[in-house]
């Protein structure tokens, strides 16, 4: 089967949730027994996201290659089996970098460099790339960051018009537009959608199927006027209304509009019957939960924006489902976390704690004191990246005795580095792309609740960070009851800490919640919710 493509391109508004549509279409495919790829252009000049704040950006997704990419691949990994890689997210910032690069080395023989053809055969190229990275792949999503109208994202469009007519019979445009729906006037306006496809048409893209968000269901008259304004089959205008329970719902309510049956007319393939049965026990599974509440208290750095912890909060939400609980997370800024003297003011009342991973020295003694009233009052806690330091340097002050303990990330100078920069990081000057990234393997140590969780010795997990465990502690911290219970062995580098007496609190250097599904919840994030259930 010829390769097919589907471009999803937004408009009217931003956060339209074109990640979540694209996830939920790739989905749907992928239950029809096609394979996919995801991908996801980025119009921003920043070369990744790496170097972004959190607050501007929310979180870095990480690939098993080491990619630092947006956070809707996120979303391609919890909703299909899609290979994720470094081809999987390209920016601006990465077309113009190679660009440039090429004309520096004479690649062009002296022609004028130009927007069109060399920035756009760049964007062509590794699509193209996408489609090839694993063999037998039968359709490749393709999101388009921004909305139609920006600037930035022209480039991108224009080479989209020109690969749908280098292959005009292996594309289509799935076009996610706003329908606001006015309370005055108690009707839904369609003029947006209109002048947002024109704007679309106008670059020389005609969209073949139309999502449309909206707070109420569209009438039939809305989506006939909508099919004839903006010359799209009146039964490729497919409904997007917020969701009751679940984000996961979305597929199930594509699914019943046919719109995977519909994308399969539009390529020219043999549509499939869907086998959705997983999904849908999922689902059913997430309205049915019981009364019983689960609360995890996150305290971490960047509270303010609810996406910078967004794999997190899902895979907490998987674990709790799958548990039979509900979920309520209580989410807690660690720079609040003054003084332990009233710690329980300020983020008491939860049945377990998260510290969340983190750069800088703003909100560090609030984290440490986290770990500190979870380990004396036995509550279960679990830390992520620096929220295991934090577990690391608190047992080192307040049970190793070593009261200066500290990171070198967080004082440079101090005189007990328990946790240090990595060697191979001393000279390192350019910030993107530097740290220690990617998946890499561990080898677990029986008997402990890191093996008990997986069930098994050797696992491979992905990583984002500069700083270590310093092995100049560890015998002291080991015959003061620390338990290291996962050993990259490589480099002999600590990437599990336990402290035994304790109903459960682990630490972890990687980032497990970037391999959490909602049909196959991360076995760390299961354990901790088993702790805070129990």
């Amino acid at each position: 089967m010829q390769t097919k493509y589907i471009f999803v391109t937004g408009g009217v508004i931003s956060s339209l949730g074109k990640g979540l549509t694209a996830a939920s279409i790739g989905t749907l495919l992928e239950a029809k027994g096609f394979k996919i790829a995801m991908m996801k252009l980025d119009p921003y000049l920043n070369v990744d996201p790496g170097t972004m704040s959190p607050f501007q950006h929310g979180e870095v997704y990480v690939t098993d290659d080491g990619a630092e990419t947006d956070l809707d691949l996120g979303h391609y990994y919890r909703y299909t089996n899609s290979p994720l890689s470094k081809v999987s997210n390209t920016t601006s910032g990465q077309i113009y970098d190679t660009v440039i690069k090429k004309e520096r080395r004479g690649d062009y023989l002296g022609k004028t460099v130009q927007v069109i053809p060399h920035i756009t055969n760049e964007i062509k190229r590794r699509i193209k790339a996408c489609s090839k990275q694993e063999k037998g792949i039968d359709i490749v999503l393709v999101e388009i960051g921004g909305t139609v109208g920006d600037i930035e994202a022209m480039p991108f469009l224009e080479a989209i018009r020109q690969f749908r007519y280098d292959n005009r019979d292996d594309c289509i445009n799935v076009h996610l537009t706003y329908v606001p729906f006015l309370e005055a006037a108690g009707e839904t306006k369609t003029k947006p959608t209109q002048h947002s496809t024109q704007a679309l048409r106008s670059i020389g893209i005609s969209p073949d199927m139309i999502i449309c968000r909206s707070k109420k269901t569209l009438v039939s008259d809305d989506k006939e006027k909508i099919s004839l304004f903006c010359n799209v089959p009146r039964e490729a205008v497919i409904d997007a209304i917020d969701v009751k329970h679940s984000v996961y719902e979305v597929p199930l309510l594509l699914h019943k509009q046919n719109t995977d049956s519909i994308i399969c007319r539009l390529l020219g393939i043999k549509d499939r019957a869907a086998n959705i049965k997983s999904w849908e026990k999922l689902v059913d599974t997430i309205k049915k939960s019981t009364s019983k509440t689960v609360t995890v208290g996150v305290v971490g750095k960047y509270i303010r924006h609810c996406d910078a912890y967004k794999s997190i909060f899902e895979a907490l939400y998987h674990s709790a489902t799958d548990a039979g609980y509900k979920l309520e997370i209580k989410t807690f800024e660690s720079h609040k976390v003054e003084d332990y003297k009233t710690i329980e003011e300020t983020i008491g009342g939860c049945d377990g704690y998260l510290v969340p991973g983190g750069f800088d020295t703003r909100g560090w003694e609030g984290k440490l004191l986290t770990a500190r009233y979870c380990r004396e009052n036995k509550i279960p806690y679990f830390g992520i990246c620096l929220g295991m330091q934090a577990l690391v340097v608190e047992y080192a002050r307040n049970v190793a005795g070593i009261k200066k303990a500290n990171s070198t990330e967080m004082d440079a100078k101090t005189s007990a580095p328990v946790i240090s920069l990595l060697s191979e990081q001393r000279n390192v000057e350019d910030l993107g792309g530097t740290m220690r990234l990617g998946a890499y393997p561990c080898v677990l140590k029986k008997g402990t609740k890191a093996f008990e969780a997986y069930g098994k010795e050797d696992i491979s997990e992905r990583h984002r960070h500069r700083y270590e465990f310093n092995n100049e502690y560890k015998k002291t911290l080991e015959d003061k009851g620390l338990v290291i219970s996962g050993i990259y062995k490589k480099d002999n580098l600590c990437e599990i800490a336990e402290v035994p007496e304790h109903p459960w609190m682990v630490g972890v250097q990687y980032h497990p919640e970037f391999k959490s599904k909602p049909t196959e919840p991360h076995p760390m994030f299961k354990e901790f919710v088993k702790a805070m259930v129990n």
